[in-house]
């Protein structure tokens, strides 16, 4: 068993989240529809959770989609959206943890190419390891890890972020 470090425990999660969407509103205040783009897997559940605070909350439209990337090597791949976005979009890109920000850049790159009118990127965990020129607009928490660590954000019922 692995000794874990718990970083959000569910009520600190719950707030994230919360506070997180209210920064999309912000973020998104003068669109009529955003796409909320949760990269697979882990990223879509975080996206499902702030879709729900946005579907309550926002005067805007909000879409749910789920990015499917080759984490293991993003420029192989293929990135595919489970619904097709209309160019000049404005969307939120999702993801659970930013460490490297390959990831994250190739979502960017993929809906660059739908000539986004704006996109806002959001994670849960901030790892300051980046790689990429990418940063994240809206984070449930940043910290500064060593790089041997490993971030785990668990999105079932009991919902926290660990470090191991």
């Amino acid at each position: 068993m692995t000794d874990r470090t718990l970083i959000l425990d569910p009520q600190r999660m719950a707030r994230s989240i919360e506070r997180m969407a209210w920064e999309i509103m912000e973020h998104h205040q003068d669109e009529a529809v955003v796409w909320v783009v949760g990269i697979s897997e882990s990223g879509y559940k975080l996206a499902q959770l702030l879709q729900e605070h946005l579907v309550k909350h926002a005067k805007f439209k909000s879409h749910l989609v789920e990015i499917t990337i080759n984490k293991k090597n993003p420029s192989k791949g293929p990135t595919t959206c489970s619904e097709d976005i209309p160019k000049g979009a404005s969307m939120v890109i999702v993801d659970d943890v930013l460490n490297t920000g390959s990831t994250l850049i190739y979502a960017v790159n993929h809906m660059l190419q739908l000539a986004a009118k704006h996109i806002t990127t959001a994670v849960m965990v901030d790892r300051n390891h980046k790689r990429y020129p990418i940063k994240a607009d809206i984070k449930g928490v940043s910290l500064s890890t060593s790089l041997r660590d490993h971030v785990e954000v668990d999105f079932s019922k009991n919902q926290a972020a660990y470090l191991r």
